[in-house]
Formats: structure tokens, sequence, C-alpha cells
């Protein structure tokens, strides 16, 4: 008997909410509701961190599906990590998304500033794709079908 009804979201700690907000934002996703504190016992309980309070902002896909949830600590303030880890360093490594066109997207963000970690590669002759580092060192998989290419 399954326990999981459904995957709902994945969160990101990030220190600065709007430039993250803004990067996903220009990758497509839409603001889900508005953005909240959060802070009190239920907080406190779940997170195990004493008296902490949290801004969050939920994105969703264009599609509904999986959500992606944005927090910034207001206390206790954020522990660093590494802006630069690798797809080989233990934890959650990267948040993955489907695109219409690889190529422009990469252009798009290479103009903001967010280059490749490596380089696009082909998969199968089935994908086409690219990990490209975001704010705060953010790592962000995009892919695209190749199947779709014909259809542009």
């Amino acid at each position: 008997m399954a326990s999981i009804r459904r995957f709902d979201h994945v969160g990101i700690t990030v220190a600065d909410l709007d430039t993250v907000t803004a990067f996903f934002v220009g990758l497509g996703l839409e603001v889900e509701g508005t953005r909240m504190f959060v802070e009190g016992e239920f907080l406190d309980t779940v997170i195990g961190i004493p008296d902490s309070r949290t801004e969050i902002v939920m994105l969703r896909p264009p599609d509904g599906s999986t959500r992606l949830e944005l927090s910034s600590f207001v206390r206790p303030h954020h522990q660093p990590g590494s802006p630069t880890a690798m797809a080989n360093e233990l934890g959650l490594r990267n948040v993955a998304f489907e695109v219409d066109d690889l190529s422009s997207v990469v252009d798009r963000l290479a103009a903001d500033g967010y280059g490749l970690i490596g380089g696009v590669g082909t998969y199968e002759d089935m994908w086409r794709m690219a990990y490209v580092r975001g704010p705060e060192g953010i790592i962000v998989s995009l892919a695209e079908h190749i199947d779709r290419m014909a259809d542009r």
C-alpha cells in the first residue's frame, strides 16, 4: 500500500527572495498566491528551530504540476551553502524543467549573467539538456525533447 498520494513541492532556502523569485518567474513559473511570513509553534515544531521566522513564495509551472517553494529566513539568519556546489556533492543538486527551446533559454539566461556549468548534451537522440547555475548557486537542469524541435 503506497503512502504517498502525489508530489507536492520542492523547497529551496535562499538569501535573496526577490532575485531568486525573479529568476524562476523569468523561466516561466508563476507566483501562486501571495508572499507570506510563517512563524510560531507550527514552524518551530516542523523544522526543529525555536523562534524561527521565514518568508516564503510558492511558484507553479504553467501546467500546474509540482510547485517550487522559496523560503528566506528572517530568524535565525540563513546558514551559507556552497554557491559552487557541483552535481556530485551530496544533497539536492538541481531543479529540472522541460523547455520548448533550450538554445533560446540558455542564451537569455547567459544575457542575464547565468552561465552553463558544462555544455549542452544530447541523450539518446531524445533530449538536449544543459545545467545552468542560477542565483545563489542553484543548479537548474533544462531539457528539450528533440521531437518537439521539429515542430518549431
